[in-house]
């Protein structure tokens, strides 16, 4: 890396360390700054005295766990600074083999430097500092507006978990009438009402005016009601039911918001519109795939996009005991859709499936068998964004070894 005016910034919640040093690692100045704008202002101003005095580009190390850096991170690459992730379980790692007289944020920052000064003739100093890429704006979309959906859907499933457990002790038999607390029709029938026993009373007529219930669904409700009972609880539990229920409802509508607004950005992305073409990756894998993955540039091989997505666990061998073990590198988000897009790919494709078969004959299991895959599915991948082309499948194509 040429020489740069290096800046070492340990990250807190409500405020950062920063040290800045020269490209030989002489420390020119130490400061704290609050993480509000005035803080920021205060770094920038400092940052630019420095840089005017030596007439040397800067570049800015800082660690990016947990959100904190945010939204300083974005305000130095505006700045036009290089902007260098530290990766902490590294830097925790280089601080064991190096080990400072005590636990500090000065001292901390100060490691920051010296795997900065020897990021060039170190590798693991290299691999531990790493440059952040900016995204295509579109897939930064694509990254926030995905991880809201999956903390919905989470929420959504807390919820309904809560709500079923609770029908269960007041009244089984209203759980009983559906195969699914999760059904629509069931909900609205739930929120019918501010008082759950009030549902046992309803006219055939009116259980048909509730959105989407129609003869059928009011004959189930109508047996259900021949035969409803609920426990003393319902007098207190069953606002909770509704209230859950109601949850449930907007948490649906939030949900398939997100999803219209994911597939339009998707249109818009070049690496899910890539992606969209493989048979069996849904929607919402492949927002999550593009958003998380961001930009190809992060990556120097399609051995470095694979253990990103989490289909190459490593060896962890000692003696004679050899296994697999998952690589902290892996970002679970890419992994849980990869995993979900590659299981639907196999329902698609069927060179794709005899391989996933063979591997459970070989005594695999369909969590391992899917791994299998996808480390083959991630090469694809690779070459189809090095070289801007869609997924194809060929009649002659030789099954995968």
């Amino acid at each position: 890396m040429d020489p740069h005016l290096c800046i070492g910034i340990d990250v807190g919640c409500k405020a950062h360390r920063v040290g800045i040093a020269t490209p030989d690692g002489s420390i020119l100045e130490e400061f704290d700054i609050s993480h509000t704008d005035a803080g920021f202002q205060d770094f920038f101003r400092r940052v630019e005295r420095r840089r005017q005095q030596l007439s040397l580009p800067v570049a800015v190390a800082m660690e990016g766990y947990n959100g904190y850096a945010r939204p300083l991170d974005r305000l130095v690459q505006q700045k036009g600074y290089r902007l260098f992730n530290v990766n902490n379980l590294k830097l925790a790692r280089f601080k064991e083999v190096f080990p400072g007289a005590a636990k500090t944020d000065p001292i901390d920052t100060r490691k920051i430097l010296e795997l900065f000064r020897l990021r060039d003739q170190l590798p693991m100093a290299k691999d531990a500092i790493q440059e952040v890429v900016s995204a295509p704006l579109v897939n930064e979309k694509l990254k926030r507006v995905s991880r809201r959906r999956r903390h919905l859907v989470l929420e959504k499933m807390r919820v309904l978990n809560r709500m079923q457990a609770d029908l269960q002790a007041v009244c089984p038999e209203l759980l009983a009438a559906t195969n699914d607390a999760d059904n629509l029709w069931f909900l609205r029938l739930l929120t019918f009402r501010e008082d759950l026993c009030q549902l046992a009373r309803l006219h055939g007529s009116t259980i048909r005016q509730i959105p989407g219930i129609g003869e059928k669904y009011s004959r189930i409700i109508q047996d259900w009601q021949r035969k409803a009972q609920f426990s003393r609880e319902v007098e207190y539990v069953g606002a909770m039911i509704i209230q859950d229920a109601r949850r449930i409802l907007e948490l649906r509508c939030q949900i398939h918001t997100l999803d219209e607004d994911l597939e339009e950005l998707a249109d818009q992305s070049e690496i899910a519109r890539r992606l969209s073409t493989i048979p069996g990756f849904g929607k919402t894998s492949i927002a999550e795939l593009a958003g998380e993955i961001g930009t190809m540039q992060r990556f120097g091989a399609e051995t470095s996009l694979a253990l990103y997505l989490g289909m190459c666990p490593l060896t962890h061998q000692s003696g004679q005991m050899c296994r697999a073990r998952i690589p902290r590198q892996v970002n679970t988000r890419c992994k849980a859709a990869m995993m979900t897009a590659v299981a639907r790919h196999t329902t698609c494709v069927p060179q794709s499936r005899a391989y996933y078969d063979r591997k459970r004959a070989d005594g695999k299991t369909h969590n391992q068998a899917i791994r299998a895959l996808g480390r083959h599915l991630v090469r694809v991948i690779w070459a189809m964004l090095r070289d801007q082309r869609d997924y194809e499948i060929r009649e002659d194509t030789h099954p995968i070894p």
